[in-house]
């Protein structure tokens, strides 16, 4: 195996336990197996991937799921892999930390861009590229958001490879400093490796804490309380949005690379 595609091609069914022919056209991301179970549960598909690294599931109507676990690394890898099948949309549903007043637990976000600060996409472009999503496929998401009724905040999400920062006042400082609306450990390297794989991607992130507030802090209880309250809700606008690209045809990737 000496070419990328060749590695790929073997990796992501090593992965996932998921052929490579179950791969749909377009691809959810997420680092919840619940989310996985509920996609399944669903459209009555089966589960791959249950003693591997990432779990995976397709409605065979076009999308598949995919659970690749937490961090950058993961992100840059489940990227990398799904370059074998080349899907035409990739959106990642994923919780972030609030760093704003006016981003509270439960809104969505819509990223316009992220801020590289998890070190692992730079192995793929110098770090003046920015971390773009594809924004004709948020488009589309932020459709289905509205149609929900819901609200929904846009705004620049710090992605850092550093889970446990919440005590590091020197930290909030930087944060405070770049003026982000939400941190997470995934979104940056997503945006930059899916633009190396020429992929399409999005992210619709779910407020999940508020970290730099007294008690703000994410704790197992609290972290159940929002799954219980908008994982469905999250997942459900996910699947509607990538349905509806995949049902109108429509080409999310709107530029030459």
């Amino acid at each position: 195996m000496l070419k990328k595609v060749d590695i790929a091609r073997n990796w992501l069914p090593r992965y996932t336990g998921m052929p490579l022919e179950r791969f749909d056209e377009y691809i959810l991301l997420t680092n919840f197996d619940n989310y996985v179970t509920s996609f399944a549960k669903r459209f009555d598909c089966e589960i791959f991937g249950q003693d591997r690294p990432m779990q995976a599931a397709s409605n065979d109507a076009g999308l598949s799921i995919i659970n690749f676990g937490m961090g950058s690394s993961n992100a840059a890898t489940v990227m990398d892999l799904l370059s074998s099948v080349q899907p035409k949309g990739v959106l990642f549903l994923g919780k972030c930390g609030g760093l704003k007043k006016s981003t509270e637990i439960g809104h969505f976000i819509l990223p316009i861009a992220a801020i590289r600060g998890e070190g692992t996409s730079d192995d793929y472009f110098p770090p003046e590229v920015p971390a773009l999503p594809s924004f004709k496929l948020h488009k589309f998401v932020s459709d289905k958001i509205l149609e929900h009724r819901v609200d929904y905040r846009t705004g620049v999400i710090y992605t850092t490879n550093r889970r446990v920062w919440e005590h590091d006042d020197a930290f909030h400082q930087r944060l405070r400093a770049m003026t982000c609306i939400g941190i997470d450990m995934e979104t940056a390297t997503l945006f930059i490796v899916g633009h190396a794989n020429e992929i399409s991607r999005g992210a619709l992130l779910l407020v999940s804490d508020v970290p730099i507030t007294p008690d703000g802090v994410k704790t197992e209880e609290s972290d159940r309380k929002v799954t219980s309250q908008w994982a469905d809700l999250h997942l459900q606008i996910g699947i509607e949005a990538m349905t509806e690209v995949g049902q109108k045809g429509e080409m999310i990737k709107h530029f030459r690379y």
